[in-house]
């Protein structure tokens, strides 16, 4: 981004036409983000809660007593038989800085001895499933997807949350590439791709298997490379002749015969075949086997050998940067200490059986009320009264209502830090363009704070956060990449260009000559990693833990299945509440087909009431065919504070988690509409 700054304002912001990837292009969340720094609900001050829990009473208070206040508090739970692990860290992507999202603020957690939180709530599903059988995350040089000739997006509402590669994709559609989606909801990208296959949620490994199927069944397998390069090829290929049929997995994932089929064919016989595999496919049940069942079909056809081809989910684990466990000092974590999953919060706060219990809980970079799974429950958890809950933020979001004490926190615009990428291979250095507004303060200047006040080793927080970017780019000499990936690129170097691509060839293919860095080296099809854990070895097929067909006994009293994907005027919650936001997102809508309306008398426009056994929210019915009948989606997320009845879609969604990586299951959730009464 380029900021300009006028009397120590920002005034004006642009994409930076220089940047191969952006070109001078902003996403609409990051185009207003000057609106967004200088917003009249912006905190600016510490707060201190004076009402009631929920009722978001503040008063302004110093920074010196707000840190007292904390470090005295935070001092009391460590004296206390609970000790030092009854505080949980709460964080997650509010940024995704290296310094304000990972740094200080893990030694400060590390060093107190405070619970670990996993961090799962987005993607650990797909990213654990795909280093099980690739050894690494899938990932391409997004630039080299102009050589694409078949483009899938499997789960990946690419025009929307992923601009700047869907502006890669139309050039090589300009070339001639196809491009198809795959989703149980006709999405912008759907309606913008040559085909659209409206599959049922959390059936994409049995589709998989079916494609797998009728490439074994025609020979159109890569045979040298599946020799050379997989490990057990005959054990998956004999799983999907057996039992996955074009047949069966049509009555699986509700795609009809001959487009299974189709899609095969199409798909082995276009060499540079490339998948966009997201979030979307991964937050059922079985999202882990799933992904990884998916991410075997470039290694069936080869499609890896090809510029263009291969599947693609991130390209951040190629960063090379300094091991994370030696900058975020994990070595100062007290032996035994226990982790929390970040998409059970609502379980840790309100299960009084936890030994210890969570006492205080510190919030940042995150809006757990907003964006938890089964919302009731974690609302119930922060209205504890003995609960101290410090938050961290730059808005009066859901969470800093629960609040005890509320801390002012910089935006973009106002810190250093270093940025790496899950879309493709540049390094970035934010510098501050513009100086803190108000009293707040960077993170890491907040944890050195308390980090004081708590009287910890003074060693580990002296440093200035260019001391700490400069650590950042120590290269790691355990990186998949190896350390030569950042040779020449250095704190001086990044603040002289603002940013530079890692020392990779273009148009990288890592696996185009196979070397999986697995242990065996190869694209493992059947993985003893899995079978020791008393997982099924080989790539397959875990249904959604709700549906009609696992739980029939649930789908009779909730029939449908609700997927809540993000409405584009938001993408996240870090976007929800500005003005122009809510004005273009209008209302919380649930979209529903003809057929499922009619049998409700539903009418389109109407208010209805979605819930199931863990909860409800209030939406206007959108009729429309862009959903498949037995699937409903309601688009967010919008603030509970906004939306009448003050709930939105996580009031339905579950605390279970993914078999493979203990990811969230949004999408795994059944549910039943009806007409509002108010």
């Amino acid at each position: 981004m380029l900021v300009t700054v006028q009397d120590g304002k920002a005034t004006k912001l642009r994409g930076n036409p220089e940047h191969p990837i952006t070109r001078g292009f902003l996403c609409g969340k990051v185009a207003s983000y000057i609106d967004r720094t200088y917003h009249p609900t912006r905190i600016l001050h510490p707060l201190k809660r004076v009402g009631p829990k929920g009722a978001a009473k503040f008063e302004k208070i110093s920074w010196v007593e707000a840190v007292q206040i904390i470090c005295k508090k935070l001092k009391e739970v460590i004296a206390s038989p609970s000790g030092p692990q009854s505080i949980l860290p709460y964080s997650y992507a509010g940024t995704m800085g290296r310094l304000q999202g990972s740094s200080l603020d893990r030694r400060f957690f590390h060093a107190l001895g405070a619970s670990l939180l996993e961090r799962t709530i987005c993607a650990t599903a797909g990213v654990a499933a795909s280093t099980i059988t690739l050894g690494t995350r899938a990932a391409i040089d997004p630039e080299s997807c102009i050589h694409s000739k078949l483009i899938i997006h499997w789960g990946s509402n690419t025009s929307v949350t992923n601009s700047h590669l869907w502006a890669l994709q139309h050039q090589a559609r300009k070339n001639g590439a196809q491009v198809i989606t795959i989703d149980p909801f006709r999405s912008k990208t759907a309606e913008k791709s040559d085909w659209w296959i409206p599959i049922r949620p959390g059936t994409d490994a049995a589709l998989a298997l079916g494609i797998m199927h009728v490439i074994f069944r025609e020979q159109l397998e890569d045979f040298r490379y599946i020799q050379e390069h997989t490990l057990g090829h005959e054990k998956l290929k004999k799983r999907a002749l057996d039992e996955f049929p074009p047949s069966k997995v049509s009555q699986i994932t509700g795609v009809d015969v001959p487009s299974i089929e189709k899609l095969a064919r199409l798909y082995a016989q276009t060499p540079a075949s490339l998948i966009r595999l997201n979030y979307g496919m991964q937050r059922h049940g079985g999202g882990g086997m799933a992904v990884r069942t998916i991410t075997c079909l470039p290694a069936i056809t080869g499609a890896w050998k090809h510029p263009g081809g291969g599947a693609f989910l991130s390209t951040s684990a190629m960063y090379p940067l300094k091991d994370s466990h030696t900058f975020e000092r994990k070595d100062l974590i007290p032996p035994g200490t226990r982790s929390i999953n970040m998409s059970q919060l609502g379980k840790a706060l309100c299960n009084h059986q936890m030994d210890p219990p969570v006492n205080a809980i510190v919030v940042y970079n995150s809006n757990p009320a907003t964006v938890c799974p089964e919302q009731p429950e974690v609302i119930r958890g922060l209205m504890r009264e003995d609960l101290f809950t410090v938050v961290l933020e730059q808005f009066p979001t859901d969470t800093t209502d629960y609040a005890d004490i509320v801390l002012p926190a910089t935006t973009q615009l106002e810190h250093w830090d270093i940025h790496t990428s899950y879309g493709h291979y540049h390094v970035h250095l934010n510098e501050p363009a513009i100086a803190p507004l108000g009293e707040s303060l960077p993170n890491t200047e907040i944890f050195r704070r308390l980090a004081k006040g708590m009287e910890l080793d003074s060693s580990l927080f002296d440093c200035t956060d260019e001391d700490l970017i400069r650590e950042a780019l120590e290269p790691s000499e355990t990186s998949l990449m190896g350390p030569e990936a950042l040779r020449g690129i250095n704190f001086d170097t990044l603040r002289k260009h603002g940013f530079q691509r890692l020392n990779i060839p273009r148009e990288y293919s890592p696996f185009a000559l196979g070397r999986f860095p697995t242990k065996s080296g190869k694209c493992e099809f059947y993985s003893s990693s899995l079978e020791a854990m008393g997982l099924d070895p080989l790539a397959g097929f875990t249904p959604p833990y709700e549906s009609p067909e696992s739980s029939p006994e649930l789908a009779c009293q909730y029939p449908l299945q609700l997927i809540t994907p993000p409405d584009p005027a938001f993408l996240n919650s870090s976007f929800a509440n500005l003005e122009w936001q809510k004005r273009d997102a209008h209302r919380p809508t649930l979209i529903i087909s003809p057929q499922d309306a009619a049998a409700r008398g539903i009418l389109d426009g109407m208010r209805v009431r979605i819930f199931n056994k863990r909860g409800a929210f209030l939406a206007h019915a959108s009729v429309e065919d862009s959903v498949r009948p037995g699937v409903i989606v309601a688009q967010g997320l919008w603030w509970n504070k906004d939306v009448a009845g003050n709930a939105n879609a996580n009031a339905t969604t579950s605390q279970a988690i993914t078999d493979i990586g203990a990811g969230a299951t949004f999408f795994d959730n059944l549910a039943e509409v009806e007409v509002a009464l108010t």
